[in-house]
């Protein structure tokens, strides 16, 4: 069974297709990357995976589940979204930002929710001394970091970033990229990541989808995408970052 799976889903705002007629499935326990040029419909197709989004049409399944879009809230549980900038609240400190979603949905066992942030800290470099540090006391890949932390403190099965590095320096981004993959390596599941780098698809992800003006124009292993585009217009994006 898959974890995600579209059929013949669109997204339209007036007259203009963001996503037009996508029909996929995303398999367990990989990454699979979302790439384009802006405006081309990725953060749209990954938004509808977590209803931040509904479809104008089409069907959306988790794990061969229609999404219900009139009751989100515990699909949401399910999932763990991370975004560039974080989002974090800067009246909490590290843990409670990491514990917050833990806690909203009833965790009450402190001894077990300190071993998981601590276990999740461990895996992306942040020692103890970070807990209780504030947001405005942090760097820019610390808070990523932080981020990421919270996103997976249910050990959700399905993982979104929505362009989640693309704001930190490349040395930073290539230590997270590696905390992710050890992060994917100790605990598996599928990671859907929507980025218009390139470089970081070709690091990160077993699959690559590329979209265009709202249309998949392929979707294949990554090395068959970056050997062998489908079309032009796959060939031309490839091109332009090399």
């Amino acid at each position: 069974m898959f974890p995600v799976k579209f059929e013949h889903v669109s997204r339209y705002y007036g007259e203009k297709a963001a996503v037009k007629d996508a029909t996929f499935e995303i398999e367990d326990n990989l990454i699979t990357a979302i790439i384009g040029k802006s405006g081309s419909g990725k953060s749209t197709l990954l938004q509808m995976v977590n209803g931040l989004i509904h479809p104008s049409s089409g069907k959306v399944y988790l794990f061969g589940v229609e999404l219900d879009y009139r009751n989100i809230i515990p699909t949401r549980l399910k999932i763990g979204y991370s975004v560039q900038g974080t989002g974090l609240f800067p009246h909490m400190n590290v843990y409670e930002n990491i514990a917050l979603l833990a806690k909203v949905n009833g965790h009450r066992n402190p001894a077990e929710l300190d071993n998981r942030i601590e276990e999740l800290m461990g895996f992306v470099n942040l020692g103890p001394g970070f807990k209780e540090k504030f947001p405005y006391q942090l760097s820019g890949g610390e808070q990523q970091r932080v981020g990421i932390c919270r996103a997976m403190i249910l050990n959700p099965p399905i993982f979104l970033l929505d362009e989640a590095f693309g704001a930190l320096d490349p040395t930073t981004k290539n230590e997270i990229h590696a905390e992710l993959l050890t992060l994917q390596e100790n605990e598996p599941r599928c990671i859907i990541m929507v980025t218009h780098d390139l470089a970081e698809a070709r690091r990160l992800a077993d699959k690559i989808m590329v979209i265009d003006e709202g249309e998949i124009q392929q979707y294949d292993d990554r090395d068959v995408v970056l050997n062998n585009p489908s079309n032009d217009k796959v060939k031309d994006f490839i091109m332009s970052q090399d």
